[in-house]
């Protein structure tokens, strides 16, 4: 959503939509947001609640069914699996979104890799637009003033027009754009904690070619998956952020990590958006 900065200001029912590479400070910033004014809504949790529930609980089951005890309760349904996801613990869903590679090491052959990372894909453009109807029901039901959209990390790899077509008419659409000192150490904590990943299906299979190629695997199983998503994670970082920028450029507003830090409150954040639609015309 396009605006200028007084409109932003008289803007009754703000909306907006934070973009970003995960732990550039889209968390951070939602939380400095009242919740008696604003609606929270997270792409990740809604993925992970809803549209890979019933995904993640089987996947759950799978790796419960190898143990003879476990497997014994679960067939006579002796026991409940819940996915106990929540807005500061998406770890169900990295669970099952898992790294490709070795089995032996944890890793997922990459036919099984790349059904879950095309369930995801789809799961992620339904979230998207369920966007209007959280919008409505937060003002309509719930009464908030504002509403505050914590879109996923990989929203730029979808290449779903519809997607941003959609959030861009109902929300005003605010990349947060790394620090050089922000990307180096969000590399640096992604190698030191390697976490799964969304990877495009091309940017993918050219990934793990080039991998092998590199360090001699002669098939996707030979793998290490935690080494690959270490060696992945820049690449893909650098990979995102001219993506990231041009959908700024074509649906709303730049501002970075550094800027972010400084927030106390969502008027400082209505201050730093104004400068930021203020820059856009500049």
């Amino acid at each position: 959503m396009r605006m200028t900065p007084q409109e932003f200001r008289a803007w009754e029912t703000k909306r907006i939509t934070l973009l970003g590479m995960s732990g550039v400070g889209k968390t951070r910033l939602s939380s400095l947001l009242p919740r008696s004014k604003w609606y929270h809504y997270s792409g990740d949790y809604r993925i992970g609640s809803h549209y890979l529930d019933e995904a993640i609980r089987d996947n759950i089951k799978l790796q419960m069914m190898q143990v003879p005890f476990l497997r014994d309760l679960l067939r006579s349904d002796s026991i409940f699996i819940s996915n106990n996801i929540s807005f500061h613990n998406l770890h169900p869903l990295s669970s099952f979104l898992g790294k490709v590679g070795n089995p032996n090491l944890g890793g997922i052959g990459l036919g099984d890799f790349q059904r879950r990372q095309q369930l995801h894909h789809d799961a992620e453009v339904r979230a998207m637009l369920d966007v209007p109807g959280f919008i409505r029901k937060a003002k309509e039901i719930y009464g908030y003033d504002h509403f505050i959209n914590d879109a996923g990390g990989s929203l730029c790899e979808l290449d779903e027009p519809q997607v941003m077509e959609t959030l861009a008419k109902q929300t005003l659409v605010l990349y947060i754009r790394a620090t050089k000192e922000d990307e180096e150490r969000l590399i640096e904590r992604a190698k030191s904690d390697p976490k799964p990943l969304y990877y495009r299906p091309d940017f993918l299979q050219q990934a793990l070619d080039d991998y092998r190629a590199e360090f001699g695997n002669d098939y996707v199983a030979c793998i290490d998956p935690d080494n690959f998503t270490r060696w992945v994670f820049p690449r893909l970082f650098r990979d995102r952020i001219p993506r990231y920028e041009a959908i700024a450029s074509k649906y709303g507003y730049s501002i970075s990590s550094a800027e972010v830090m400084q927030l106390k409150n969502d008027g400082d954040l209505f201050d730093l958006v104004t400068d930021a639609i203020a820059r856009g015309e500049a």
